[in-house]
């Protein structure tokens, strides 16, 4: 287990101090996932997610499971990405206006493949999976969950293990079905001490278990040509609608410890129980549509994201369940919708350029939050990317396909009043500039 961070509660920090430091490794984390907040593969990236919902990589298991039948080639896909982040609140009594600049870096693994070889039915299933790790690896899970005297970002720092496993198949002509699951960590742990007052520990017990939890993730895709006239060309040559419905998903942690302080605390101790949340995916139903051209295509989406379903996991948070600050001051979150644009055009038969654009407009309404102060802009997201693809292999049955991608994104300023633990009170303006590059090597089979 990795980084539990409980140092701004002040309740939880006097009574574990003893023997918590120990264990303690700040790690910044966010209510998002890798998919929600950049996007998995270049193109996501380059299209700010406007074509994702009719990307033939892998990454179609997250966002449109039913497009994984668009290639029936087997692929092997892998990647990085890096988000440079800068985070500012500025105000008048502060030294530095900067509160997080800590990196998201990724690296990505993923492959799709044609199950339907193993029946006598002929009929074709594909199964497709993608994997992210942060800090290129190194890092499986980065959790974090705390309160705050100067100010922190709802959506952005390290991203937790992102994994999806997915497949779909063709319902009928032209009509595509798809299925997946995204896996998310419950994790538990117990801690059993015997401290003095020095902060000595002896007696130790730690245990950690950690089980996975699926939530489903539905798309259906639909080409009109294909469905409508099939054998003859029409106005509908094409045009291309897909639906995607995800379930709300977050990753949580359990802690339950019980400390004897010697001359201090006697037997049987003193007993904590924390339960608390990192990151959060809202439900979300998206809708999106394409028309491909000659060398060209088009296409947007709009999504519907539940946030509000926030303050009810909220409150049975822990760290951020607010039982002491008025109602009228506890964290709101409204539900949103989010436009995307993008386009993709080939320059010839080995490249092509993806460019995109999008409104994120933030989920949380309230602006003055005490102890946790979160902090959260509307924001505008561009994206540019290059696909090229390399036909000149000797050894490889198929051409090698290079992906990179490129996404900015500016935080809209927007006011907030932080509150300290004290009921002090400063007003600062929160806004910040986001860098993501994404580059992938894909490989067909």
């Amino acid at each position: 287990m990795h980084g539990f961070d409980f140092a701004g509660k002040r309740i939880l920090c006097a009574s574990v101090s003893a023997i918590s430091l120990s264990l303690s490794l700040p790690v910044c984390a966010s209510m998002g996932n890798l998919g929600t907040t950049y996007g998995v593969m270049p193109t996501d990236v380059a299209s700010a997610q406007a074509l994702s919902m009719f990307n033939t990589q892998v990454s179609a298991t997250y966002y449109n499971p039913a497009y994984l039948t668009k290639d029936p080639r087997g692929e092997l896909t892998a990647g990085l990405l890096h988000a440079e982040q800068e985070l500012r609140a500025s105000g008048p009594n502060r030294d530095g206006d900067v509160v997080s600049s800590s990196p998201s870096q990724h690296v990505l693994i993923g492959m799709k493949t044609n199950l339907g070889s193993l029946t006598r039915f002929g009929h074709p299933l594909y199964l497709g999976f993608i994997a992210g790790v942060e800090k290129y690896g190194k890092e499986m899970l980065a959790f974090s969950s705390e309160t705050s005297e100067t100010g922190q970002f709802l959506q952005y720092g390290k991203e937790p293990l992102f994994l999806n496993l997915g497949g779909a198949t063709r319902i009928w002509r032209g009509i595509d079905a798809g299925v997946s699951a995204r896996i998310t960590l419950e994790a538990e742990a117990e801690l059993i001490a015997t401290s003095n007052l020095a902060g000595d520990t002896e007696k130790e017990k730690l245990s950690v278990n950690a089980k996975p939890s699926l939530k489903s993730i539905l798309s259906v895709n639909i080409d009109y040509a294909d469905t409508f006239c099939p054998d003859q060309a029409c106005f509908l040559d094409g045009w291309e609608t897909a639906i995607s419905y995800r379930t709300k998903s977050s990753s949580s942690t359990t802690i339950s410890s019980n400390v004897i302080v010697s001359q201090t605390i006697p037997d049987p101790g003193l007993s904590i129980a924390v339960s608390t949340i990192d990151s959060f995916q809202p439900e979300t139903l998206s809708i999106g549509t394409q028309y491909r051209g000659d060398g060209w295509r088009i296409g947007g989406s709009i999504e519907q994201q539940k946030w509000s379903e926030l303050k009810s996991a909220f409150a049975n948070d822990s760290v951020k369940d607010q039982q002491g600050v008025a109602a009228a001051s506890r964290m709101k979150f409204d539900d949103i919708l989010v436009p995307r644009l993008g386009g993709e055009y080939n320059l010839n038969k080995n490249f092509a350029f993806q460019a995109g654009i999008a409104f994120e407009e933030s989920p949380l309404k309230s602006d003055r939050n005490p102890e946790v102060n979160y902090l959260d802009t509307d924001k505008i997201v561009v994206g540019l990317g290059l696909s090229a693809t390399y036909d000149r292999t000797r050894l490889l049955a198929y051409p090698v396909r290079f992906d990179i991608g490129y996404q900015y994104q500016q935080l809209q300023k927007r006011d907030f009043t932080i509150v300290d633990f004290n009921g002090n009170e400063e007003a600062v303006t929160a806004d910040g500039d986001i860098h993501v590059v994404s580059g992938s090597v894909t490989l067909k089979f």
